[in-house]
């Protein structure tokens, strides 16, 4: 299975600050794009900052991926950055889409949507093998300059393992550097199971979502803790 882009003529209205967090091969990467384009907004995805941060820092993506491993000063970087972009934008009164894993919990209360995405593994397996959508499986055209074998992770039977790795990994961090346990979904306001539907229709779900949105019959989000980055 592939994970196309999604696409949609519907324009919506709004000034919602919306977050997008999920595990790598849900379709966090293009419901984002697709939310900004209908609501015609900006967007920060969070692969893209950590890249910036191996820019800044001479390495290629998988060594910066190896050295948060050991240091935690690449984990609270990335996510100071993005705390800053949800604080600008949790205050702005316009309409903005920030993905990253953690989206959700480091905007908080600043968010007015907060949406989670998931599939089977053995599904979003398939989709990173065809083509890879988050800063931990490289995209085809960022290889040739990588100084690892990178090719192997155009096999599923390579993913696999990475994948869990880097999952099992990730989630020990923020559970020891923010108390964050990232399997608890119960704050956010949608829950998709993204092999169900195709991107298109995901994205219509979550602009449906959006565009009924009313304030005044809002009864209360789920509230957050504040995160000490």
């Amino acid at each position: 299975m592939s994970n196309p882009s999604a696409t949609t003529e519907r324009q919506v209205d709004s000034n919602l600050f919306i977050t997008v967090s999920g595990p790598p091969g849900c379709g966090a990467t293009t419901l984002t794009e697709g939310l900004a384009e209908a609501l015609d907004c900006g967007y920060v995805i969070g692969g893209d900052i950590f890249r910036d941060l191996a820019e800044d820092r001479g390495l290629s993506v998988q060594q910066l991926i190896a050295k948060a491993e050991e240091d935690d000063e690449i984990d609270r970087a990335l996510d100071q950055r993005l705390r800053r972009i949800a604080e600008q934008w949790g205050a702005a009164n316009k309409a903005f889409v920030l993905e990253s894993r953690l989206a959700g919990w480091l905007a908080g209360n600043r968010a007015d949507l907060r949406v989670w995405l998931d599939a089977p593994e053995e599904v979003r397996i398939e989709r990173l093998s065809d083509y890879e959508v988050s800063y931990e499986i490289e995209r085809p055209d960022e290889r040739a300059s990588e100084d690892v074998r990178l090719e192997q992770l155009d096999d599923e039977d390579a993913i696999g393992p990475l994948l869990r790795v880097r999952e099992v990994s990730e989630a020990g961090r923020y559970e020891s550097y923010y108390g964050i346990d990232v399997e608890d979904q119960s704050f956010y306001d949608l829950s998709i199971n993204t092999a169900r539907w195709d991107a298109d229709t995901v994205l219509e779900m979550v602009l449906t979502a959006v565009e009924g949105y009313d304030p005044e019959a809002d009864e209360g989000a789920f509230t957050t803790r504040d995160v000490d980055i």
